[in-house]
């Protein structure tokens, strides 16, 4: 028998810890002990807030397209694109005129982001 509390689908947006980290941002979470992982839906041309946190995350891009700022730089991401950001890094992202879909992966789990709320959380700037 499977248990289903351990299964989820990232397009049943009933499912998970709904967070809207700024206008067009939004997300939705499932946390674990040891991980956690946050589907980030983007809509066309919108911004991430710059911030940092002390957790590593990894993303990955499932769709769309669009620019991911990591310490300083800006990359040119689409579909299938993956990478890190370490601990304390600053980085957001520009989504591209289809909007654009990510995973994140964090270790450990943000403590933020196990409650429903709005915001990214710590050492944010505008």
């Amino acid at each position: 028998m499977v248990d289903k509390s351990l299964f989820f689908n990232i397009n049943d947006l009933s499912q998970g810890i709904a967070r809207e980290l700024t206008d067009g941002v939004s997300t939705r979470i499932f946390a674990g002990e040891n991980a956690m992982v946050s589907v980030v839906r983007i809509t066309a041309n919108r911004r991430g807030q710059i911030h940092s946190h002390p957790e590593e995350q990894w993303g990955l891009l499932l769709e769309g397209g669009g620019i991911r700022i990591q310490g300083g730089k800006e990359y040119q991401v689409g579909p299938g694109d993956l990478w890190c950001t370490p601990e304390n890094t600053e980085h957001g992202f520009i989504a591209g005129e289809n909007g654009a879909v990510i995973l994140d992966i964090f270790s450990p789990p943000r403590e933020e982001y196990k409650i429903q709320g709005r915001g990214y959380g710590v050492n944010e700037s505008e």
